[in-house]
């Protein structure tokens, strides 16, 4: 069973995006490669997701620009790196 957390998916909401600093529109974006745990169908874990602005989350995912898959990749990963970093700073994910 892959990793669900609805709790660290709407801690999107109150968080800037990675990528632009924006506010107020952020989301969890799920990583879009095999290797990172999504399937067809299937949403990569929750623990594999990136804050971003809707703009953001259109590129990564396609529905926006003209991004190859490496380019869309490496813009999740930026995002996603930065993410992780957030969850620390900001107590959104602790350690026992």
């Amino acid at each position: 069973m892959s990793f669900r957390s609805p709790k660290l998916l709407n801690a999107a909401r109150d968080q800037p995006c990675m990528l632009c600093g924006s506010t107020g529109m952020t989301v969890a974006a799920h990583a879009n490669s095999v290797a990172l745990g999504k399937g067809t169908g299937i949403k990569a874990p929750d623990h594999r997701v990136a804050f971003v602005c809707g703009y953001h989350h259109d590129l990564i995912d396609g529905r926006a620009g003209r991004l190859n898959k490496e380019e869309k990749h490496e813009l999740w990963m930026q995002a996603y790196l930065k993410t992780i970093a957030l969850w620390f700073e900001r107590d959104i994910v602790r350690v026992k």
